[in-house]
């Protein structure tokens, strides 16, 4: 039976890119091969757990799966990871919640990297000024803004530039923490690597976070 993965509505899907002969792995419940960017590593320690390595940087051999929550529930209940790596092998406890804080935690990472770089416009007048006279790298707003704010950003980003990316799963607290501020509603990444590497790390989030932007603007901007 096929995997019910995150159904269109929450999920955002990968951007097509040009094979650039970058790293591919072997998923080991879809068996598909993917780019590292839409998976997550697993590395079984000595007691025999998988634990997440959202960063792929822990030692050892690792096993991947499917950068999504019904690939993880299926991994678990048929015990892929076992097969993987040809050993006894259970899910560390709570997994999918702390693949979930580990990918936030990547995406605040990257957030934080780009206010000291200096490529990060914060606040609503302060973002529509921007835009103005430049295009986004990904507009940020947060899950629990307005609706009037967000549309009001978002509206004027679609009139001037083409499908403006645009990334709401995250909280004003969580913008907050990743800005050194107590909130933040409305916020700009400039283009650049570091909105590339933003993006991408986000992808991976709406796997197991509803992506709501896509719902506010009924896909147009994607």
């Amino acid at each position: 039976m096929p995997i019910q993965k995150n159904e269109p509505a929450r999920r955002l899907k990968a951007s097509p890119k040009k094979d650039t002969g970058g790293p591919v792995r072997q998923c080991a419940v879809t068996r598909e091969s993917l780019s590292q960017d839409e998976l997550i590593r697993f590395v079984r320690s000595p007691d025999g757990v998988a634990v997440p390595d959202v960063s792929a940087k822990l030692p050892g051999r690792g096993a991947w799966l499917e950068a999504d929550r019904a690939v993880i529930q299926k991994a678990i209940k048929t015990d892929a990871l076992s097969r993987a790596f040809k050993a006894r092998t259970s899910m560390t406890e709570g997994v999918l919640e702390l693949i979930e804080a580990q990918l936030v935690q990547r995406c605040l990472g990257l957030l934080g990297m780009a206010r000291k770089a200096g490529a990060v416009i914060l606040g609503f007048d302060q973002v529509r000024a921007y835009l103005r006279k430049d295009a986004p790298g990904y507009l940020l707003e947060a899950s629990d803004g307005s609706e009037d704010g967000r549309n009001k950003v978002h509206f004027l980003a679609k009139a001037m530039y083409d499908s403006p990316k645009v990334a709401g799963a995250l909280t004003s607290a969580e913008l907050g923490m990743a800005f050194g501020r107590e909130r933040v509603i409305h916020a700009l990444l400039q283009e650049g690597s570091l909105s590339d590497s933003f993006g991408t790390a986000y992808r991976r989030l709406t796997g197991f976070r509803a992506a709501p932007e896509i719902d506010w603007f009924s896909g147009r901007d994607r």
